[in-house]
């Protein structure tokens, strides 16, 4: 295959040279960079996007609630995993340390919200005192989060 060559008939489809030389300015806007450069920002954020996850491995419990709105800040997640360690983002941080470094992110950061992202094994009382001291800490708008697909109240499966 190659490519072919159109040549228009006419005054109209013909481009001339003025006298002096310039040519007229084109009265047409090339759109092919812009998609370009488009897609190809497409393609860096599709593959940026999943790395932006926390990625500290637990099995989420999963529940028939819904998305939370996202936000302009990066959130701050508190990870409780299966064996009872506590991270904060992709960091362990020992319980007894954890008051004085959330207070700490808390002075440098704009928004109160942290989602708490604990195993499906971990005990109601580890989760419970995680989010005490979320709370102590001055966080006070926290987040549970969870895998969507569980079980709703009326029996039925969301999936």
């Amino acid at each position: 295959m190659g490519a072919g060559v159109m040549q228009k008939d006419g005054d109209s489809g013909r481009r001339r040279r003025r006298r002096g030389g310039r040519a007229r300015p084109m009265s047409e806007i090339n759109v092919t960079p812009f998609v370009d450069v488009m897609l190809v920002l497409l393609i860096i954020f599709m593959v940026a996007a999943p790395l932006m996850t926390v990625g500290v491995p637990v099995e989420l419990p999963r529940t028939a609630a819904s998305a939370l709105p996202g936000e302009q800040e990066e959130p701050l997640a508190v990870t409780i995993t299966a064996e009872g360690s506590v991270m904060i983002q992709t960091t362990e941080v020992p319980r007894a340390d954890l008051i004085g470094r959330l207070r700490a992110i808390a002075e440098e950061r704009s928004s109160d919200r942290v989602f708490v992202r604990a195993d499906g094994a971990v005990s109601y009382l580890d989760v419970m005192q995680v989010m005490g001291a979320l709370n102590r800490a001055g966080f006070s708008n926290i987040g549970l989060v969870t895998e969507s697909g569980g079980p709703a109240l009326d029996g039925a499966q969301d999936n």
